[in-house]
């Protein structure tokens, strides 16, 4: 499906600076994660923790999309969402990082 120039335009990515990372007790493979946007700071859930430790991402850059509409897991709100890609092979997956530093809170045009 194809979507407008000005659909696209309406998404929020940003670039976030994790901050804490932590598995949610009770939970197989949800991660909790406190981002740094620059201008605010958010909570994510991340069902990822069958591909990354929490502490590995602690002080890492990754793309964030903002104005995705939050949801709660597990009794947790997740105010964004981290973003990935996966290959044809099932469970590789590698989260999406700027090339070089760059400021928290960057958008991706």
């Amino acid at each position: 499906m194809e979507i407008t120039f000005d659909d696209f335009k309406k998404i929020d990515i940003r670039i976030g600076e994790i901050e804490e990372a932590e598995q949610i007790p009770g939970s197989r493979n949800l991660i909790k994660l406190v981002v740094d946007f620059g201008f605010e700071k958010r909570q994510c859930v991340a069902g990822i923790l069958n591909y990354y430790e929490p502490e590995e991402l602690v002080g890492k850059k990754f793309a964030f999309l903002l104005n995705l509409q939050r949801r709660k897991l597990m009794g947790l709100e997740s105010q964004c969402m981290i973003l990935a890609a996966e290959d044809d092979n099932v469970g590789n997956v590698a989260l999406l990082t700027p090339e070089r530093d760059i400021v928290a809170g960057s958008k991706i045009m």
